[in-house]
Protein backbone atom coordinates (compact mmCIF):
# COMPACT_ATOMS: atom_id res chain seq x y z
CA UNK A 1 0.00 0.00 0.00
CA UNK A 2 2.81 2.41 0.85
CA UNK A 3 4.58 1.65 -2.42
CA UNK A 4 1.41 2.19 -4.44
CA UNK A 5 0.74 5.55 -2.78
CA UNK A 6 4.26 6.69 -3.62
CA UNK A 7 3.96 5.39 -7.19
CA UNK A 8 0.69 7.22 -7.74
CA UNK A 9 2.26 10.54 -6.79
CA UNK A 10 5.40 9.94 -8.83
CA UNK A 11 3.52 8.93 -11.97
CA UNK A 12 1.30 11.98 -11.67
CA UNK A 13 4.41 14.17 -11.54
CA UNK A 14 6.06 12.34 -14.45
CA UNK A 15 3.03 13.23 -16.60
CA UNK A 16 3.57 16.94 -15.99
CA UNK A 17 5.62 18.97 -18.49
CA UNK A 18 8.33 20.13 -16.07
CA UNK A 19 9.27 16.70 -14.74
CA UNK A 20 11.37 13.91 -16.27
CA UNK A 21 9.22 11.37 -18.10
CA UNK A 22 11.66 8.43 -18.04
CA UNK A 23 14.10 8.81 -15.12
CA UNK A 24 16.64 6.01 -14.79
CA UNK A 25 17.96 6.30 -11.19
CA UNK A 26 15.89 5.68 -8.06
CA UNK A 27 16.91 6.73 -4.53
CA UNK A 28 14.90 4.69 -2.02
CA UNK A 29 14.86 5.14 1.77
CA UNK A 30 12.73 3.07 4.14
CA UNK A 31 12.19 3.08 7.90
CA UNK A 32 13.27 0.01 9.82
CA UNK A 33 9.63 -1.10 10.06
CA UNK A 34 9.99 -2.17 6.41
CA UNK A 35 13.50 -3.66 6.65
CA UNK A 36 12.24 -7.24 6.47
CA UNK A 37 10.24 -6.34 3.34
CA UNK A 38 13.16 -4.69 1.54
CA UNK A 39 13.43 -7.24 -1.26
CA UNK A 40 9.68 -7.29 -1.90
CA UNK A 41 9.48 -3.48 -1.95
CA UNK A 42 12.38 -3.11 -4.36
CA UNK A 43 11.03 -5.83 -6.67
CA UNK A 44 7.57 -4.23 -6.70
CA UNK A 45 8.86 -0.72 -7.37
CA UNK A 46 11.23 -1.88 -10.09
CA UNK A 47 8.42 -3.78 -11.85
CA UNK A 48 6.12 -0.74 -11.75
CA UNK A 49 8.82 1.69 -12.90
CA UNK A 50 10.42 0.02 -15.93
CA UNK A 51 12.36 3.16 -16.96
CA UNK A 52 14.32 3.04 -13.66
CA UNK A 53 17.27 0.74 -14.30
CA UNK A 54 19.36 1.51 -11.20
CA UNK A 55 18.50 1.77 -7.50
CA UNK A 56 20.30 2.95 -4.40
CA UNK A 57 19.28 3.65 -0.81
CA UNK A 58 19.15 2.29 2.72
CA UNK A 59 17.17 2.07 5.95
CA UNK A 60 16.87 4.65 8.74
CA UNK A 61 14.89 5.08 11.94
CA UNK A 62 13.17 7.87 10.02
CA UNK A 63 12.88 9.07 6.44
CA UNK A 64 12.44 12.48 4.86
CA UNK A 65 10.15 13.35 1.98
CA UNK A 66 9.86 16.97 0.78
CA UNK A 67 8.81 18.95 3.88
CA UNK A 68 7.82 16.02 6.12
CA UNK A 69 9.66 13.54 8.30
CA UNK A 70 8.43 10.11 9.34
CA UNK A 71 9.89 8.74 12.58
CA UNK A 72 9.21 5.41 14.24
CA UNK A 73 6.47 4.42 11.80
CA UNK A 74 6.25 2.40 8.56
CA UNK A 75 7.30 4.76 5.78
CA UNK A 76 9.32 5.01 2.59
CA UNK A 77 10.64 7.91 0.53
CA UNK A 78 11.53 7.64 -3.15
CA UNK A 79 13.06 10.19 -5.52
CA UNK A 80 13.64 9.50 -9.22
CA UNK A 81 16.58 11.19 -10.93
CA UNK A 82 17.06 11.72 -14.65
CA UNK A 83 20.86 11.54 -14.76
CA UNK A 84 22.67 10.69 -18.01
CA UNK A 85 23.73 7.03 -17.93
CA UNK A 86 27.35 7.97 -18.60
CA UNK A 87 27.42 10.25 -15.54
CA UNK A 88 26.66 7.86 -12.69
CA UNK A 89 27.29 4.33 -11.43
CA UNK A 90 25.59 2.48 -8.59
CA UNK A 91 28.31 0.75 -6.58
CA UNK A 92 28.63 -1.71 -3.71
CA UNK A 93 31.12 -4.22 -2.35
CA UNK A 94 30.07 -6.53 -5.16
CA UNK A 95 30.59 -3.80 -7.80
CA UNK A 96 33.08 -1.24 -6.45
CA UNK A 97 33.96 2.07 -8.05
CA UNK A 98 36.84 1.56 -10.47
CA UNK A 99 39.00 3.78 -12.66
CA UNK A 100 40.13 3.46 -16.23
CA UNK A 101 38.26 0.28 -17.18
CA UNK A 102 34.85 -0.57 -18.49
CA UNK A 103 32.40 -1.86 -15.90
CA UNK A 104 30.24 -4.77 -17.04
CA UNK A 105 30.17 -3.51 -20.60
CA UNK A 106 29.56 0.10 -19.67
CA UNK A 107 31.84 3.00 -20.39
CA UNK A 108 34.07 3.70 -17.38
CA UNK A 109 33.18 6.57 -15.07
CA UNK A 110 35.66 9.07 -13.69
CA UNK A 111 33.91 9.57 -10.36
CA UNK A 112 33.79 13.19 -9.21
CA UNK A 113 31.57 12.84 -6.11
CA UNK A 114 29.61 10.01 -4.49
CA UNK A 115 26.48 9.43 -2.45
CA UNK A 116 27.46 6.82 0.15
CA UNK A 117 25.44 4.55 2.43
CA UNK A 118 27.43 2.68 5.07
CA UNK A 119 26.87 -0.09 7.59
CA UNK A 120 28.02 1.14 11.00
CA UNK A 121 29.24 -2.35 11.96
CA UNK A 122 31.78 -2.35 9.12
CA UNK A 123 35.34 -2.64 10.50
CA UNK A 124 37.59 0.39 9.95
CA UNK A 125 34.70 2.41 8.53
CA UNK A 126 36.50 5.75 8.82
CA UNK A 127 39.45 4.40 6.84
CA UNK A 128 37.12 2.94 4.19
CA UNK A 129 35.44 6.31 3.74
CA UNK A 130 38.80 8.03 3.33
CA UNK A 131 39.79 5.43 0.73
CA UNK A 132 36.48 5.86 -1.07
CA UNK A 133 36.94 9.63 -1.14
CA UNK A 134 40.34 9.14 -2.79
CA UNK A 135 38.58 7.34 -5.65
CA UNK A 136 36.73 10.53 -6.54
CA UNK A 137 38.26 13.54 -8.26
CA UNK A 138 36.82 16.01 -5.75
CA UNK A 139 37.42 13.89 -2.65
CA UNK A 140 33.84 14.65 -1.60
CA UNK A 141 31.35 12.08 -0.33
CA UNK A 142 27.89 12.74 1.10
CA UNK A 143 25.48 10.34 2.77
CA UNK A 144 25.06 8.51 6.03
CA UNK A 145 25.21 5.35 8.13
CA UNK A 146 22.33 2.88 8.13
CA UNK A 147 20.14 3.19 11.25
CA UNK A 148 17.91 0.27 12.18
CA UNK A 149 16.68 -1.41 15.32
CA UNK A 150 16.50 -4.64 13.36
CA UNK A 151 17.87 -5.65 10.00
CA UNK A 152 20.35 -3.26 8.34
CA UNK A 153 19.95 -3.22 4.57
CA UNK A 154 21.18 -1.22 1.61
CA UNK A 155 19.77 -0.99 -1.89
CA UNK A 156 22.33 -1.30 -4.69
CA UNK A 157 20.85 -2.54 -7.92
CA UNK A 158 22.24 -2.03 -11.43
CA UNK A 159 20.35 -3.04 -14.57
CA UNK A 160 20.78 -6.78 -15.07
CA UNK A 161 23.49 -7.02 -12.39
CA UNK A 162 21.76 -7.55 -9.05
CA UNK A 163 22.34 -11.33 -9.18
CA UNK A 164 21.60 -13.42 -6.11
CA UNK A 165 21.40 -10.37 -3.83
CA UNK A 166 18.22 -9.12 -5.49
CA UNK A 167 19.69 -5.64 -5.14
CA UNK A 168 19.44 -5.72 -1.32
CA UNK A 169 22.74 -5.99 0.56
CA UNK A 170 24.10 -5.83 4.11
CA UNK A 171 27.46 -4.54 5.33
CA UNK A 172 30.13 -2.33 3.81
CA UNK A 173 29.55 0.65 1.55
CA UNK A 174 27.19 1.24 -1.33
CA UNK A 175 25.79 4.23 -3.16
CA UNK A 176 26.04 6.20 -6.38
CA UNK A 177 29.20 7.69 -7.89
CA UNK A 178 28.57 10.76 -10.05
CA UNK A 179 30.60 12.17 -12.92
CA UNK A 180 31.82 15.76 -13.16
CA UNK A 181 28.81 16.84 -15.23
CA UNK A 182 26.44 16.16 -12.33
CA UNK A 183 26.28 19.58 -10.69
CA UNK A 184 25.74 19.50 -6.94
CA UNK A 185 26.33 21.67 -3.88
CA UNK A 186 26.63 20.22 -0.38
CA UNK A 187 26.92 21.64 3.13
CA UNK A 188 27.17 20.30 6.70
CA UNK A 189 25.20 21.78 9.60
CA UNK A 190 26.58 21.07 13.06
CA UNK A 191 23.70 22.48 15.09
CA UNK A 192 26.07 23.19 18.00
CA UNK A 193 27.38 26.43 19.44
CA UNK A 194 30.84 26.76 21.02
CA UNK A 195 30.78 27.98 24.60
CA UNK A 196 34.50 28.61 24.81
CA UNK A 197 37.57 29.31 22.73
CA UNK A 198 38.99 26.69 20.39
CA UNK A 199 42.26 25.52 21.97
CA UNK A 200 45.06 23.19 20.93
CA UNK A 201 45.34 19.78 22.58
CA UNK A 202 48.80 19.81 24.13
CA UNK A 203 48.64 16.46 25.95
CA UNK A 204 46.45 13.43 25.29
CA UNK A 205 46.32 9.70 25.71
CA UNK A 206 44.00 7.54 23.57
CA UNK A 207 40.57 9.21 24.00
CA UNK A 208 41.48 11.36 27.02
CA UNK A 209 42.35 15.03 26.57
CA UNK A 210 44.76 15.90 29.38
CA UNK A 211 45.67 19.49 28.58
CA UNK A 212 44.50 22.34 26.35
CA UNK A 213 46.98 25.12 25.60
CA UNK A 214 49.01 23.81 28.56
CA UNK A 215 46.11 23.93 31.04
CA UNK A 216 44.38 20.85 32.49
CA UNK A 217 41.48 20.06 30.16
CA UNK A 218 39.08 19.54 33.07
CA UNK A 219 39.86 23.02 34.40
CA UNK A 220 39.10 24.52 30.97
CA UNK A 221 35.80 22.64 30.80
CA UNK A 222 34.68 23.73 34.28
CA UNK A 223 35.70 27.35 33.61
CA UNK A 224 33.76 27.38 30.33
CA UNK A 225 30.69 26.09 32.16
CA UNK A 226 31.26 28.35 35.18
CA UNK A 227 30.86 25.44 37.60
CA UNK A 228 33.05 23.73 40.18
CA UNK A 229 33.37 20.20 41.50
CA UNK A 230 34.22 21.67 44.90
CA UNK A 231 30.77 23.20 45.35
CA UNK A 232 27.45 21.81 44.15
CA UNK A 233 28.82 18.67 42.50
CA UNK A 234 25.48 17.48 41.07
CA UNK A 235 24.87 20.82 39.33
CA UNK A 236 28.37 20.67 37.85
CA UNK A 237 27.88 17.10 36.58
CA UNK A 238 24.51 17.99 35.02
CA UNK A 239 26.22 20.82 33.16
CA UNK A 240 28.97 18.48 31.95
CA UNK A 241 26.40 15.90 30.73
CA UNK A 242 24.77 18.63 28.62
CA UNK A 243 28.10 19.53 27.02
CA UNK A 244 29.81 18.14 23.92
CA UNK A 245 33.28 18.58 22.41
CA UNK A 246 34.01 19.85 18.89
CA UNK A 247 37.23 18.40 17.47
CA UNK A 248 39.22 19.74 14.52
CA UNK A 249 42.44 18.49 12.97
CA UNK A 250 45.61 20.47 13.50
CA UNK A 251 45.75 21.56 9.85
CA UNK A 252 42.04 22.39 9.53
CA UNK A 253 41.22 26.04 8.71
CA UNK A 254 40.14 28.23 11.58
CA UNK A 255 36.38 28.95 11.80
CA UNK A 256 35.33 31.78 9.51
CA UNK A 257 32.71 33.11 11.91
CA UNK A 258 32.98 33.63 15.66
CA UNK A 259 30.67 31.39 17.64
CA UNK A 260 30.30 28.81 14.85
CA UNK A 261 31.93 25.55 13.86
CA UNK A 262 33.15 24.88 10.35
CA UNK A 263 32.37 21.67 8.48
CA UNK A 264 35.74 20.16 9.48
CA UNK A 265 34.66 19.97 13.13
CA UNK A 266 33.45 16.62 14.51
CA UNK A 267 31.19 16.84 17.56
CA UNK A 268 31.70 14.08 20.11
CA UNK A 269 30.23 13.10 23.50
CA UNK A 270 32.08 13.63 26.77
CA UNK A 271 32.12 10.11 28.26
CA UNK A 272 34.05 10.68 31.48
CA UNK A 273 36.19 12.92 33.69
CA UNK A 274 39.65 12.04 34.96
CA UNK A 275 39.80 14.14 38.12
CA UNK A 276 43.19 12.79 39.17
CA UNK A 277 44.93 13.87 35.94
CA UNK A 278 42.63 16.76 35.10
CA UNK A 279 41.49 15.03 31.91
CA UNK A 280 38.30 14.85 29.87
CA UNK A 281 37.46 11.58 28.09
CA UNK A 282 35.72 11.78 24.69
CA UNK A 283 33.94 9.25 22.49
CA UNK A 284 36.76 9.39 19.93
CA UNK A 285 40.51 9.05 19.68
CA UNK A 286 42.39 12.33 20.11
CA UNK A 287 45.92 13.38 19.18
CA UNK A 288 48.21 16.15 20.32
CA UNK A 289 47.89 19.12 17.97
CA UNK A 290 44.17 18.73 17.33
CA UNK A 291 41.95 21.64 18.36
CA UNK A 292 38.98 21.43 20.69
CA UNK A 293 36.13 23.67 21.78
CA UNK A 294 33.42 22.65 24.21
CA UNK A 295 29.89 23.27 22.94
CA UNK A 296 26.16 22.95 23.54
CA UNK A 297 23.33 21.70 21.35
CA UNK A 298 20.06 23.61 21.56
CA UNK A 299 17.13 24.62 19.39
CA UNK A 300 18.37 28.12 18.66
CA UNK A 301 21.81 27.00 17.49
CA UNK A 302 20.39 24.15 15.41
CA UNK A 303 17.86 26.36 13.61
CA UNK A 304 20.35 29.17 12.99
CA UNK A 305 23.00 26.85 11.59
CA UNK A 306 20.53 25.07 9.30
CA UNK A 307 19.33 28.42 7.94
CA UNK A 308 22.97 29.40 7.42
CA UNK A 309 23.87 26.41 5.23
CA UNK A 310 20.68 26.83 3.18
CA UNK A 311 21.64 30.46 2.57
CA UNK A 312 25.15 29.41 1.56
CA UNK A 313 23.75 26.91 -0.93
CA UNK A 314 21.43 29.48 -2.48
CA UNK A 315 24.26 32.00 -2.66
CA UNK A 316 26.54 29.52 -4.42
CA UNK A 317 23.84 28.71 -6.96
CA UNK A 318 22.82 32.32 -7.55
CA UNK A 319 25.23 34.91 -6.06
CA UNK A 320 23.59 38.25 -5.35
CA UNK A 321 26.70 40.35 -5.98
CA UNK A 322 28.62 40.46 -9.24
CA UNK A 323 32.40 40.42 -9.11
CA UNK A 324 34.74 41.58 -11.88
CA UNK A 325 37.17 38.66 -11.70
CA UNK A 326 36.81 35.58 -13.88
CA UNK A 327 35.37 32.49 -12.22
CA UNK A 328 34.51 29.02 -13.44
CA UNK A 329 31.55 28.68 -15.77
CA UNK A 330 28.35 27.55 -14.16
CA UNK A 331 29.03 29.24 -10.84
CA UNK A 332 26.12 31.63 -11.20
CA UNK A 333 28.45 34.60 -10.98
CA UNK A 334 30.46 36.44 -13.65
CA UNK A 335 32.75 35.08 -16.34
CA UNK A 336 34.60 37.42 -18.66
CA UNK A 337 32.43 40.32 -17.49
CA UNK A 338 29.17 38.62 -18.46
CA UNK A 339 26.45 37.40 -16.11
CA UNK A 340 26.16 33.60 -16.02
CA UNK A 341 22.60 32.32 -15.52
CA UNK A 342 21.92 31.17 -11.98
CA UNK A 343 21.60 27.44 -11.50
CA UNK A 344 18.26 26.00 -10.40
CA UNK A 345 17.74 23.34 -7.72
CA UNK A 346 16.45 20.15 -9.34
CA UNK A 347 16.32 18.02 -6.19
CA UNK A 348 17.91 17.46 -2.80
CA UNK A 349 19.13 14.69 -0.50
CA UNK A 350 19.13 15.39 3.25
CA UNK A 351 20.77 13.05 5.74
CA UNK A 352 20.27 14.06 9.36
CA UNK A 353 21.26 12.51 12.67
CA UNK A 354 18.66 10.25 14.25
CA UNK A 355 19.08 12.36 17.40
CA UNK A 356 17.91 15.51 15.60
CA UNK A 357 14.57 15.62 13.79
CA UNK A 358 11.51 17.69 14.64
CA UNK A 359 11.67 17.64 18.45
CA UNK A 360 15.21 19.02 18.39
CA UNK A 361 13.97 21.88 16.19
CA UNK A 362 10.83 22.70 18.13
CA UNK A 363 8.10 20.59 16.53
CA UNK A 364 7.17 17.80 14.08
CA UNK A 365 8.97 18.16 10.72
CA UNK A 366 10.32 21.56 11.80
CA UNK A 367 13.79 20.70 10.49
CA UNK A 368 12.52 19.96 6.97
CA UNK A 369 10.18 22.94 6.98
CA UNK A 370 13.20 25.18 7.54
CA UNK A 371 14.88 23.60 4.51
CA UNK A 372 11.78 24.03 2.37
CA UNK A 373 11.31 27.64 3.44
CA UNK A 374 14.91 28.39 2.49
CA UNK A 375 15.18 26.38 -0.74
CA UNK A 376 11.60 26.38 -1.97
CA UNK A 377 9.36 23.48 -2.93
CA UNK A 378 11.99 21.21 -4.47
CA UNK A 379 11.95 17.39 -4.57
CA UNK A 380 13.74 16.11 -1.46
CA UNK A 381 14.46 12.68 -0.06
CA UNK A 382 16.70 11.36 2.70
CA UNK A 383 16.88 9.50 5.98
CA UNK A 384 17.78 9.85 9.65
CA UNK A 385 21.09 8.12 10.18
CA UNK A 386 23.37 6.65 12.83
CA UNK A 387 26.18 8.87 11.53
CA UNK A 388 26.53 11.35 8.71
CA UNK A 389 29.10 11.36 5.90
CA UNK A 390 30.56 14.48 4.33
CA UNK A 391 33.82 14.83 2.41
CA UNK A 392 35.94 11.94 3.74
CA UNK A 393 34.70 12.14 7.32
CA UNK A 394 32.16 10.46 9.56
CA UNK A 395 30.14 12.92 11.65
CA UNK A 396 27.56 12.77 14.44
CA UNK A 397 24.68 15.09 15.46
CA UNK A 398 24.86 16.82 12.08
CA UNK A 399 22.81 17.28 8.92
CA UNK A 400 24.25 16.93 5.42
CA UNK A 401 22.21 18.78 2.79
CA UNK A 402 23.09 18.19 -0.87
CA UNK A 403 21.25 19.74 -3.79
CA UNK A 404 21.43 18.79 -7.46
CA UNK A 405 21.53 21.82 -9.73
CA UNK A 406 20.80 22.42 -13.38
CA UNK A 407 19.93 25.14 -15.85
CA UNK A 408 17.12 23.28 -17.66
CA UNK A 409 13.41 23.25 -16.94
CA UNK A 410 12.95 19.65 -15.81
CA UNK A 411 13.01 18.19 -12.28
Amino acid sequence: MAAERVLARLKAQMAQPHYAHAPRLGLLYITDHYADDAEALLHHLAARLPSVSDWSGTVGVGVAGNNAEYFDEPALSLMLCDVPAAQYRVFSGLAPVQHGASQAGRQSLDAHTALVHADGHTPDLAELLAEMAERTASGYLFGGVTASRGRSVQFACRAGEDGASGGVLSGGLSGVAFGHQVDLVSRVTQGCQPIGTQLAITEARDNVVLSLDGRPALDVLLDDLDVSLEGDRQTALRAVRATLAGLSDADAPLPQHKGQFDADTRVRHIVGLDVGRGGVALADHVDVGMRLAFCHRHVGAARADLVRICAEIREELAPELETPQEVSAGSGSVHGGEQIPARRICGAVYVSCSGRGGPHFGGPSAELKIVRQALGDVPLTGFFAAGEIAAHRLYGYTGVLTVFAGSGAEH
